[in-house]
Order: C-alpha cells, then sequence, then structure tokens
C-alpha cells in the first residue's frame, strides 16, 4: 500500500424505512435541512424489475447523497366499476425489498383514509381531452382520477425528479402536460420499457396469466415489432403490419391498436412522418394489458 493511503471505508448498507402517514414520510424523508436532490416513483405496488429500473434511475439522478421516496398506493380512483381493485396484487413485504435493493430511501405507503381523509375528493383534476381517447375510452375517469392522486402525492413528497415508466404512455404524457400547464415545479422523467427476454413486457399484471396465456400475450409486442420495422414504408403500413400479427391471434382480444403522436395523443394521419408511438392494448385471459413502442415513420 502507498505510504499515507488508507484502506478505503466500506459504504453501510442502505436502509429503506417503510412510513404509513404523512407525517412519517416527511420526518424520514427530510431529517435535516441539508439541501439535497429528492426525486419520487410514484406505484401502486407489486413491484417488479420494471419499477426497480425506475428506482435506479432515480437513485442515479440524485446521486448516493440524494433521497428517492417510493409511493406504494393502490388509488380508488383509478378503478371503474367492474375493474380489478379489490384484486389488483398487495405485497408490501416484497415490494419493501424490491426497492430497498434499487436504491430508495423511504417508501411511502399509504391507506386510503390517509390519502382521503374526507372520503372520495369532491374536487379532482381533469385530463380534459388527452385523458378522452385510448385508455381513457376504455376506462372512462381512469385519468381523472390518476392525475389527483399524482398531483396529492406531488404535494406531499415535494420532489426535484419524478419518474415514470414508458409502459404507460399515455399517463406519462398527460403527467407531464399537468405539469407545464399547472405549473409545478418538478421534473418529469421517462424511463423505458422493461421487457422479458423474448419481448413481453413487465407488469403487474402478468401474474395473473397462466403459462398458454402469457404465450398467447406476446402477440402484442410481435405486433408492436412488426409495426416499427414497416416504419421506412410509412404510418399506413405501421398499422397493416402490426395488425397483421394481432388480428386472429390466440386468446388475444384487442381493445386498440393506433399510432399516436406521443405529444398530443391522437392518432396521426396516412401521411404523417416523424417520431410517433404504436399502441396496443388487448385482453389476454383475466387480465388487460397495454404496451407500445417508438417508431421512426418516413
Amino acid at each position: 500500500m502507498a505510504r499515507g493511503k488508507q484502506p478505503a471505508k466500506a459504504k453501510a448498507p442502505r436502509t429503506t424505512e417503510l412510513t404509513r402517514t404523512v407525517e412519517e414520510f416527511e420526518a424520514a424523508f427530510w431529517p435535516d435541512d441539508q439541501p439535497v436532490d429528492n426525486a419520487v416513483v410514484m406505484t401502486m405496488g407489486a413491484l417488479h424489475a420494471g419499477h426497480a429500473a425506475l428506482i435506479r434511475a432515480a437513485r442515479r439522478q440524485v446521486g448516493r447523497d440524494g433521497r428517492v421516496a417510493v409511493t406504494v398506493f393502490v388509488n380508488p380512483l383509478q378503478f371503474g366499476a367492474g375493474e380489478d381493485l379489490d384484486r389488483y396484487p398487495r405485497t408490501l413485504d416484497a415490494d419493501l425489498e424490491v426497492a430497498r435493493e434499487a436504491g430508495a430511501d423511504v417508501v411511502f405507503a399509504p391507506t386510503v383514509e390517509e390519502m382521503y381523509p374526507n372520503g372520495e375528493p369532491l374536487v379532482r383534476l381533469s385530463a380534459g381531452p388527452m385523458g378522452d381517447g385510448f385508455e381513457g375510452a376504455s376506462r372512462p375517469g381512469h385519468f381523472d382520477g390518476m392525475l389527483t392522486v399524482v398531483a396529492k402525492l406531488l404535494h406531499i413528497t415535494d420532489p426535484d425528479f419524478a419518474f415514470f415508466g414508458e409502459k404507460d404512455a399515455q399517463q406519462l404524457a398527460i403527467v407531464r402536460r399537468m405539469v407545464a400547464d399547472l405549473d409545478f415545479d418538478v421534473e418529469i422523467v421517462g424511463v423505458p420499457t422493461v421487457r422479458e427476454e423474448d419481448g413481453l413486457a413487465l407488469s403487474s399484471r402478468n401474474r395473473f396469466l397462466s403459462d398458454t396465456e402469457r404465450g398467447q400475450a406476446l402477440a402484442l409486442s410481435r405486433a408492436l415489432f412488426a409495426g416499427r420495422d414497416a416504419g421506412a414504408q410509412g404510418a399506413k403500413a405501421v398499422r397493416e403490419a402490426a395488425a397483421a400479427v394481432l388480428d386472429g391471434a390466440d386468446g388475444v382480444t384487442p381493445d386498440y391498436l393506433a399510432l399516436i403522436d406521443p405529444d398530443s395523443f391522437t392518432e396521426v394521419p396516412d401521411d404523417f412522418t416523424g417520431e410517433a408511438l404504436l399502441a396496443v392494448a388487448a385482453k389476454v385471459g383475466p387480465a388487460r394489458l397495454i404496451d407500445n413502442v417508438g417508431v421512426i415513420v418516413r
């Protein structure tokens, strides 16, 4: 060892504190007045490798000395009649371990009563026209409920950065527009979709699929990749290539397949050129799955 050099001190393993109330969260997330960058990853729990990628991205953004919060809240305002609120997976102990391993400092897992102490809020945010189509058409009111809880969590966590997955493309677009239109002081960061080796996009709802249904669900990503590969032939060719894979796929009931302007979230015309999103939603077995890929349309 060179003269004067000392062995590097081992870094203490990161601990992740579970908080259930706003008061507990504030005490844990801001233990002192030292100014550091803060980031939040908002989830509904049932954390998987896709969520871990979001948390790791947040940790890289704020550095070792910054603070990363993960929220775990199954928001009833986002679920319509007949949707899977009651059977949505709730796995808090496992979620804590995923959050810890990925680098979170604090997990905020409030009850419904903590988030909505006066009952369901009478005043809510509206997604406006951006929330009317695609997921919004299939799930009326979903994006209004999503924006309401995202706004509340941004106020509670007060982050410099908020990380969202690009798989939920319409959600990401709407949150970005809310932040811009309503002057939220936060940077919204999108993180690429995490996929299995065979192309299936990771989703908390994948656990509802049988082995057979999981194989059938691969039609979604295959359709998207086929459409992406046809981008040089124009928008119409993109749609046709994707539809050729999706139409008639065993066990798959399509909801929509659309080539979308990623900023306005409206469908592009056949003469469109530029960057677009090819998005799909379909029912496979008991699960409704969504996915998308970016497409360069020539």
